[in-house]
């Protein structure tokens, strides 16, 4: 029997996004112009991968059902972004900053699953250990961005 509760639903919602995180990065990687800027992404992707079957061995630990698909919200940003750049040229600087935009979205999700009471010590350890790939990526992200500006 599957048990769903606070908890869960809080590590699912952080699968859903960072399901959705990964599919941004590989969706810029494959746009992106420069190939340093690609292989980046591509790793990133891979990292992040790696925090949701964290979190999805922790909702399978509580007795729930993990979350294996993106999120709504995320599947309307990406068909937007699709058909933006439909009519946009490619811009490696607009693609980074997009990214950066997310991992604030993302690191704001997963700051308020920690500031979260109810989270027993299992989950709350697997929602820090998913949160080391999302602060580095953000602030990787920020610092690419900034670094692009500056060019």
């Amino acid at each position: 029997m599957t048990h769903h509760n606070r908890t869960t639903m809080t590590l699912n919602t952080l699968i859903a996004t960072l399901i959705d995180s990964v599919d941004g990065y590989e969706k810029s990687a494959a746009e992106v112009e420069n190939r340093r800027f690609a292989e980046l992404f591509l790793a990133r992707a891979q990292e992040r991968r790696g925090a949701v079957e964290t979190l999805q061995n922790a909702v399978s630990a509580q007795g729930g059902n993990p979350e294996d698909d993106g999120t709504m919200t995320g599947a309307l940003h990406r068909a937007f972004q699709s058909l933006r750049e439909i009519v946009t040229t490619r811009d490696d600087a607009a693609i980074v900053a997009e990214i950066e935009r997310g991992e604030d979205y993302l690191k704001a999700k997963f700051e308020a699953a920690l500031d979260e009471a109810e989270l027993d010590p299992q989950a709350r350890a697997a929602v820090s250990s998913a949160w080391q790939s999302v602060k580095a990526g953000h602030d990787q992200m920020r610092d690419l961005k900034h670094g692009i500006a500056a060019v």
